[in-house]
């Protein structure tokens, strides 16, 4: 039991998390198990259910020897003397808290399986993101236990970023884990902090109580959210002013104390963890009596909205104040390259809120096509996906950038411009393409942040 790991939660960070610790530290039997039987189909298939680069390399490297991927999560909690639990953590929908606070009902059940299903002393790792002094929480309810079994927890939160995420987990920045203060708890934190000695440098493992561990990995989202909205709400004020968001962010980001990263203006922050942590983080200000402290915190979610309707409400005003009826080919789905992810992408606020003009939206990306079927199979409204851009972009008035795909760049805008209707746009939400080339070549080209490139009379609309 002590070489058997079981992560419980087969999704972006447990499945990817695990195929790494498995390729790092052969001696030890990784079983990833979920409830849900397709996504196990596919963890086991020669089409894994997500996509990252490198992952199907490390996967299908060890799957079958020392990694496993199963649906018999009873056997897996019996099995195993470390369970790492990466359930979905999503935010409330009603009662205390909606719409801020962390839904831990998955969670908890969770811990009541482990209880159920344990037969010997366990330690259980906390790795979904979870409110500060969850793991008290789940501590105590373990502990109900009347079995007379002892768990110790361990917080271990993950800090890769998805297209990067193999990379991040084989070559981390660092690794946090947080334990309880006790002997017993120490003991536990020695061990996991062995298993990731395998390829991880001492100097990049950091350990702390639990607390510290669980606030750390808010407070990195938060923090990184913050830069993002910081650099988009100065992208508002460049294009009022006549100043270049691209010379802005150079030359902020070549102080040193300032650094480079996020500060790329663009249609704002996605993925399942910077709008869900930072509402977590603002229930919490609110729930311990610190009510600035949240509404600083919550003005970063407030202008990341902002930007993606500031977005929108450009294409329209610079498009007649009219796109009813009009074609819009949009490219990109995913909320960032490298990744088919699109939960909490701003490309899904963005096309519903150009469906609710009444505009024809003719979608591509080259991983996220599924999802974005899923993600607007609600709306109303005439929408195509398109494997091939050239389709998209036939007979469309206007294409929109809203992922920063690196063959996004390599495509033949010519041929687009072409096969568009004239006037043709270009509205740029990454700020990727080469706009002067694009004017040259006859589209109106609208960046962010920087003066439009506009073969029309603004003053005409």
């Amino acid at each position: 039991m002590d070489k058997t790991i079981l992560c419980i939660g087969a999704g972006y960070v447990g499945a990817p998390t695990m195929a790494v610790l498995a390729d790092n530290c052969p001696e030890y039997r990784v079983i990833v198990v979920d409830i849900n039987e397709q996504r196990i189909a596919a963890w086991n298939s020669d089409k894994l259910p997500i996509y990252e680069p490198g992952l199907d390399e490390v996967v299908k490297r060890n799957r079958n020897k020392n990694l496993f991927f199963s649906t018999d999560v009873q056997g897996g909690i019996k099995k195993a003397g470390i369970i790492f639990v990466s359930v979905n953590t999503p935010t409330k929908t009603s009662g205390r808290g909606a719409g801020k606070a962390a839904n831990l009902q998955y969670w908890e059940q969770t811990a009541r399986d482990i209880i159920e299903h344990s037969e010997n002393d366990k330690i259980v790792i906390e790795k979904s993101t979870l409110p500060v002094r969850t793991a008290e929480a789940m501590h105590r309810i373990l502990s109900a236990n009347d079995k007379g079994l002892n768990f110790d927890i361990i917080s271990n939160p993950e800090f890769m970023a998805e297209g990067t995420a193999v990379d991040d987990l084989q070559s981390p920045d660092r690794v946090l884990i947080g334990a309880m203060e006790d002997e017993s708890g120490q003991r536990a934190l020695r061990r996991i902090v062995a298993i990731y000695q395998h390829w991880i440098a001492d100097n990049k493992i950091k350990t702390t109580n639990v607390w510290s561990s669980e606030l750390s990995k808010l407070v990195a989202n938060a923090m990184l959210a913050q830069r993002v909205s910081s650099i988009n709400s100065i992208s508002a004020l460049c294009e009022k002013t006549d100043a270049n968001i691209l010379d802005v962010s150079d030359a902020i980001g070549m102080d040193s104390r300032i650094g480079a990263k996020f500060i790329k203006a663009g249609i704002g922050f996605g993925g399942s963890c910077f709008k869900k942590d930072i509402l977590n983080l603002v229930y919490l200000c609110e729930y311990y009596g610190l009510p600035e402290v949240a509404a600083y915190w919550e003005q970063v979610v407030k202008i990341n909205d902002y930007q993606g309707r500031r977005f929108v409400d450009n294409i329209v005003n610079r498009m007649f104040n009219n796109i009813a009826g009009k074609k819009i080919a949009v490219f990109g789905f995913a909320f960032k390259a490298d990744t088919g992810d699109t939960r909490e992408s701003p490309a899904i606020t963005i096309c519903k809120l150009l469906l609710e003009e009444n505009a024809q939206l003719a979608i591509h990306d080259p991983q996220a096509l599924h999802n974005a079927k899923l993600d607007l199979a609600d709306s109303s409204g005439e929408i195509s996906y398109c494997e091939n851009p050239a389709e998209a972009a036939t007979d469309a008035h206007a294409i929109v950038i809203l992922t920063e795909w690196q063959q996004f760049k390599d495509y033949d805008y010519r041929q687009f411009y072409r096969a568009m209707k004239k006037p043709a746009f270009i509205f740029d939400g990454r700020n990727i393409l080469d706009h002067q080339a694009l004017y040259e070549l006859g589209y109106n080209v609208f960046p962010l942040g920087q003066k439009a490139r506009n073969h029309l009379d603004c003053h005409s609309y």
